[in-house]
């Protein structure tokens, strides 16, 4: 039977993933079995730099700190070794996990939980195809924009044709009394003679 001592350390990992597990929005959980050192470091390297946390726990550990934190229905999940990626990003844990699993052979990706609810291989691959939050961003403000963008086109278009009719207009006007005066001056020479005849 294990020690007062030995019992009262893994009671104190448990609390401590307990406070580091609280705030994340999503877990993935992998088989990272049977990777290389390099290909563990870039591992790791991605992820930190997308902000996400990675660590190899005891599935027994990982029992334990879910049933602390409200969760059941992951024993399927919790078989073999089984390193946990997590974050407060809902995409970025499983949009890593999914890059690098297609990429070493070895990576495999069992399942997670998404907000609060477990997800299974097949949900976290659809996770990982979201685009990631300055993407979404963009293409909510450009579809946002395009109406407006689309609208301020089309008034400009009739600007410029209303514009390029009005010039041609100007163009006539102008011309016209250039015509008008020969006529102008036939009849004045008329009204001069007419006097003269009489």
């Amino acid at each position: 039977m294990p020690s007062e001592k030995i019992l009262a350390a893994k009671k104190q990992v448990v609390t401590d993933l307990v406070a580091q597990f609280k705030d994340a929005t999503t877990f993935v959980f992998a088989s990272s079995r049977g990777l290389t050192v390099e290909q563990d470091t870039n591992l790791r390297n991605e992820l930190r730099k997308n902000g996400v946390k990675y660590m190899v726990v005891k599935n027994t550990t990982l029992r334990l700190v879910f049933k602390e934190l409200g969760m059941e229905g992951l024993d399927d999940i919790f078989k073999g070794p089984t390193a946990v990626a997590f974050s407060d990003d809902v995409i970025a844990p499983a949009k890593v996990l999914s890059k690098f699993a297609e990429e070493y052979e070895p990576l495999e990706i069992k399942g997670g939980i998404v907000e609060g609810r477990v997800a299974d291989k097949a949900e976290i691959d659809a996770l990982a195809k979201v685009p990631d939050k300055e993407t979404l961003y963009s293409q909510v403000v450009y579809g946002l924009l395009f109406p407006f963008t689309k609208l301020a086109m089309l008034v400009k278009a009739v600007a410029e044709k209303a514009q390029e009719e009005g010039g041609v207009d100007a163009a006539v006007a102008a011309e016209a009394p250039a015509e008008e005066a020969p006529a102008e001056e036939a009849a004045a020479e008329v009204t001069a003679e007419a006097p003269a005849e009489a």
